[in-house]
């Protein structure tokens, strides 16, 4: 009990501490955040006479200067997600795949573990387009579609987890339908396929990987710029900054 009393107090000193370095500004949030609990109003803390957040949160860790892709996984990313993109490349390599689709394996849920589940895909591939091969991003976005679809000549089956999740009526949305259509012709179309076959069987608790595994790979095929990500101007440079400070007023 003494320990657990001295978890607690430790807990409570931080957040007392990360109050009094917020001070008297407020915090706003986005509307997408507001709408994933039914709510549409947005505060810019008008009559309050407090100034609003911009720049540092003291109640996240702080980013170096010019973070790397690791650092985001270290200081910003869901914790519980990454294990899941480790076993999942875990498992390219064990099958032989590409460092290309290894790497594509290992952040093929960069979305989920770094700012959105919907249409993760997408996002994903938006975010990390500027560096990484075209074929890398092509798979990642596409794996959106193609996971809702069984191909047996490699294997694949419609998840069972899906079943759980979504109910057995579940039909994927006429959008998505019609990528899996185009995507099917497509010359990339077994490297989304193999992130489907190489996700779903990654959800081991009895495995660990570490990212240690991947870091040679990550140097190789993940064009880190030298200003840091978020600062190098790319098309995605603001997706970064936006996770680096979530809570910016504007």
């Amino acid at each position: 009990m003494a320990d657990a009393l001295t978890i607690t107090q430790a807990a409570d000193e931080l957040e007392h501490r990360q109050m009094e370095e917020l001070g008297d500004r407020l915090i706003t949030k986005s509307l997408l955040f507001l709408l994933a609990d039914g709510e549409r109003n947005v505060s810019f803390g008008l009559g309050s006479g407090k100034q609003l957040l911009m720049g540092e949160d003291p109640r996240l860790p702080p980013m170096p200067e010019k973070p790397t892709l690791m650092d985001f996984f270290r200081y910003r990313f869901a914790l519980g997600s990454q294990q899941h993109l480790l076993q999942s490349a875990n498992l390219a390599q064990k099958n032989g795949l590409t460092e290309k689709m290894v790497l594509a394996c290992l952040l093929h849920d960069i979305a989920v573990c770094g700012f959105i589940r919907s249409d993760h895909g997408y996002w994903g591939a938006q975010l990390i387009e500027p560096y990484v091969d075209e074929e890398v991003s092509w798979a990642i976005r596409y794996h959106q579609c193609l996971r809702f679809y069984p191909d047996e000549t490699v294997g694949y089956g419609y998840p069972d987890n899906y079943v759980r999740m979504f109910g057995a009526d579940y039909k994927p949305d006429p959008y998505i339908q019609a990528d899996y259509e185009r995507t099917k012709k497509h010359k990339w179309y077994m490297s989304a396929r193999m992130i489907c076959v190489n996700d779903l069987y990654s959800f081991d608790p009895n495995v660990v990987v570490r990212w240690e595994q991947f870091e040679d790979l990550i140097g190789r095929h993940f064009k880190q710029p030298k200003e840091g990500l978020g600062n190098d101007n790319s098309p995605s440079a603001h997706m970064w900054r936006t996770i680096i400070r979530p809570c910016n007023a504007l």
